[in-house]
């Protein structure tokens, strides 16, 4: 019985699943082909996805006929399965209803990113690799994306130098989230930095190892000692150095030289040695050039230019100066360019080599003269057209130059709204119609600034009689704004504030300093640099207030205005109108600015002057005429900046008839009079000449030289000089600062603030400074530059004193950081090498130095 009832309930359940097994028949289990309408579709498995999508991407649709089996199933499987959303994908059959087919596309989805985390990973360099692997979260997670990632890091690491870095992706699931989420940590072991120990340099006679491997820019062995040479090696640095020394071969004649071999071994777990092999080949020179198709300039002209003399030796990157790139424009390219000859080519060929030498022709193809068709402008989002266009060189309808493209970058960087180093031209040649179109592509960068500040002056003792009169004040706190590119026409309209009216390249500035009771001073001025639109001519109006005092109150009645025996102050009110010109002679280098001042200073038992309670008027013209051929302003590699400085009152003592040796001091200076010259001469010269690699920037050695002088003269020499404008020499001052002692503080870092100059200042002065630059960065948003300096000055009490090589000497180094909102900050460390007689003063004692802006006093 028991026997029979178990046979039942086994039959019974088999006949069900041969059912159930009936009703989700499988498709490819159809054996003879059949055609179905697609009656409907159903998903399962699909909660992150968009089913719409899926179907969409699967090709199949409610309505369509289809084999089953057929390929269109199958099609539908590999089309969902490219897009690595899903581990596993099923299409099959629901149910039938005559002749309609009801499918399911059954996935499992792959889980997505709920966010990643870094092991063993420094910040800076966990802020790096985010911005490389770009993961974002709700990302599908595919084997793809996981390897990419991986090795992304990887490639990170070893361009540090770290080739045995190694690199883990956990996964781990987040049980936080209802559908299926990870959490990647990124666990990385950087291993040891591989660096080079040593440049083995075989096979030269030539030239010297140590030449070569100067050569090698990027493949240096490392030293401790060497801050700027990390010694790091990779494999595409070493490849890219190789060609240099090839270069510096073919300079000398070798045209032949090449490189046999490069071998690289390890000689200690994180050290490499390099052996460089070459063959040097042998010796040529240059032989004779003959020129072919060239109509517009003769063939002597042409020699002249080129300027190389049969038997000079053979030098390949000379050869390329003169035809393509001399720096200086002193070239063949240069000529034919320069006179619209866009469409110019010429091809230097080795026509016969006999014996060492190496005879040349070469072929031009002058073209016809380019004119410029259309002239824009990329990238501005908030400087206007106008203040673009008004300093491009390159007009449509005028010939194309070359010389002209490059003085409009040189204006367009002088703005200081761009980042030079993003800057670039894009001609577009029509051969057909002889035309060009140029388009200057520019990068805005922040240009306004926001001073908030404080600086500690040392404290000042010329109140109490004798001191420095230099002084600082102690803490002085300084808060201020500049805007470089602000719109004052725009200045009503309410859409124009985002956050500030802005974009027509006239400046605004406000600034107050403060040291509570000792010290104020407030500054503004407005300059419109194309006044009237049409013409480079600027106009400046500035206004100041400064006030400096012992502390004490200056009333000790206010209701009676009694005057506080125990104060000391000195005031003054100053304002100016300075209008100034580009000129086209003797260059358009050139430029002149002339100014009208007024200043009035009032002095209540004041110490450091001839006279301790009075006032004085000081009723000045100004002019300034100078040449500024510089590149940029930021961090200047080419150029100079010649200026010569003129400032005049007039001379009251020739013409009012008053006897000043009679007269009191008060009397004698009520209306001051003085002549004051200053001459300076910089030079900026780019030692090295890398060239950006794509996505770097070009570093490069930059030498500063400069000279000063300033002169304060007199009319009369019963009125003598001046006690105001006189000049202050010595540490580096604080900005801002000359406008309320009334005096011109020139800095020689290496000695402390005023200490090269007596009380009273001098009217000669000197000054001699050299700098070598080397930029850590050039990126807008933060240029840093470290610099070594050397200089010398001194200041005169005559001109029967004056011997310009009489001077004290000092050397440093220093750090310049140059940040849009803020200018440029500073900091050095200087050694004065000559005693001046106060205590920490000179003989090779050291004094820091910080400074806001640039320095003080234009020598």
């Amino acid at each position: 019985m028991i026997k029979r009832t178990s046979i039942i309930c086994f039959l019974i359940m088999l006949c069900f699943s041969v059912s159930a097994q009936d009703d989700s028949l499988m498709l490819n289990s159809i054996k003879s082909p059949k055609k179905y309408k697609i009656g409907g579709i159903n998903f399962e498995g699909a909660e992150n996805s968009d089913k719409n999508v899926i179907k969409l991407l699967s090709g199949l649709k409610e309505g369509d006929e289809i084999t089953i089996p057929g390929d269109k199933i199958t099609d539908g499987i590999k089309a969902l399965w490219k897009q690595g959303l899903f581990e596993s994908i099923e299409i099959y059959k629901e149910k039938v209803i005559g002749n309609d087919i009801f499918l399911v596309i059954k996935v499992v989805e792959r889980p997505r990113l709920s966010k990643f985390k870094f092991d063993g990973v420094r910040k800076t360099d966990a802020d790096e690799i985010r911005g490389q692997i770009r993961l974002l979260k709700e990302r599908v997670i595919t084997d793809y994306l996981l390897g990419s990632v991986k090795n992304t890091v990887k490639d990170h690491y070893k361009n540090k130098g770290f080739f045995f870095n190694k690199v883990e992706i956990i996964q781990e699931k987040d049980i936080t989230t209802k559908t299926p989420h990870v959490i990647l940590t990124i666990k990385v072991s950087k291993g040891e930095k591989v660096r080079i120990e040593k440049v083995n340099i075989i096979g030269n006679t030539v030239l010297s190892a140590g030449k070569c491997r100067r050569k090698l820019k990027e493949s240096k062995a490392y030293h401790w000692y060497n801050p700027f040479n990390s010694g790091k090696y990779l494999e595409e640095n070493l490849a890219g150095d190789l060609p240099n020394i090839i270069t510096k071969y073919n300079s000398k004649g070798y045209r032949d030289a090449r490189i046999v071999k490069d071998t690289v071994y390890f000689v200690k777990p994180d050290r490499v040695n390099i052996d460089v092999t070459i063959d040097e080949g042998h010796k040529y020179y240059f032989g004779k050039f003959k020129w072919y198709g060239n109509t517009k300039y003769r063939s002597s002209q042409l020699d002249t230019i080129v300027n190389i003399k049969a038997g000079t030796v053979y030098n390949q990157e000379k050869l390329d100066q003169k035809l393509y790139m001399n720096p200086n424009g002193f070239d063949i390219s240069s000529l034919y360019m320069d006179d619209g000859y866009l469409f110019f080519n010429l091809i230097p060929q080795e026509s016969n080599v006999h014996g060492d030498t190496i005879d040349y022709d070469v072929l031009i193809y002058e073209g016809k003269q380019a004119i410029i068709n259309k002239v824009t402008v990329v990238g501005n989002d908030k400087t206007n057209d106008h203040v673009i266009y008004r300093e491009i060189r390159t007009r449509p309808g005028q010939l194309f130059r070359r010389s002209d493209i490059i003085r409009t970058q040189r204006e367009l960087a002088q703005l200081t709204f761009f980042n030079p180093e993003k800057m670039n031209v894009v001609p577009t040649p029509n051969p057909a119609d002889g035309t060009v179109d140029i388009e200057y592509t520019v990068e805005e960068k922040p240009s306004d600034q926001i001073e908030l500040s404080g600086g500690y002056g040392g404290r000042n003792n010329s109140f109490s009689g004798g001191g420095t009169g230099v002084g600082g004040v102690g803490i002085i706190g300084t808060l201020g704004v500049t805007f470089n590119n602000f719109s004052m026409r725009n200045f009503f309209k309410k859409s124009a504030w985002q956050p500030l009216p802005s974009g027509d390249g006239q400046r605004l500035s406000v600034r107050a300093q403060t040291n509570g009771r000792y010290y104020t001073s407030f500054n503004f001025s407005f300059t419109e640099p194309w006044l009237g639109g049409k013409k480079p001519n600027s106009l400046t109006f500035s206004t100041f207030h400064s006030k400096f005092s012992n502390g004490e109150p200056m009333l000790i009645n206010k209701e009676e205005g009694i005057r506080n025996p125990k104060n000391s102050s000195m005031k003054i009110y100053g304002g100016s109108v300075n209008f100034g010109r580009r000129l086209i002679w003797p260059d358009n280098y050139f430029s002149m600015f002339n100014s009208v001042n007024y200043n009035y200073y009032d002095l209540y038992q004041y110490s450091s002057f001839v006279f301790r309670t009075g006032y004085a008027h000081d009723v000045n013209t100004n002019i300034t005429i100078q040449r500024n051929s510089v590149d940029q302003p930021i961090y200047p590699k080419t150029g100079s900046n010649f200026t010569f400085f003129g400032q005049l009152t007039p001379p009251y003592s020739l013409f009012n008839g008053k006897n000043y040796a009679d007269l009191t001091v008060n009397e004698k200076f009520k209306f001051i009079e003085y002549q004051k010259y200053k001459f300076t001469a910089e030079w900026f010269t780019q030692l090295t000449n890398k060239k950006a690699a794509e996505g770097k920037e070009a570093r490069n050695l930059v030498l500063r030289t400069k000279i000063g002088y300033g002169f304060l003269a007199h009319y009369n020499k019963s009125v003598g000089f001046s006690p105001f404008e006189r000049f202050y020499m010595g540490g580096s001052g604080l900005s801002g600062f000359q406008n309320f002692v009334a005096r011109e503080i020139i800095a020689l870092r290496g000695y402390p603030d005023g200490s090269l100059s007596p009380t009273t200042g001098d009217p000669i002065v000197a000054r001699y400074t050299m700098e070598l630059r080397y930029p850590i960065t050039l990126n807008p948003q933060a240029t840093i530059y470290v610099l070594g300096f050397a200089e010398a000055g001194n200041s005169y009490a005559s001109f029967k004193t004056f011997d310009p090589f009489q001077v004290k000497r000092s050397a440093g180094v220093g750090l310049r950081v140059f940040l849009p909102m803020f200018g440029l900050l500073g900091i050095d460390y200087g050694w004065g090498f000559d005693n001046i007689g106060q205590q920490g003063a000179g003989n090779g004692k050291g004094q820091f130095h910080f400074t806001i802006g640039g320095m003080l006093g234009e020598l």
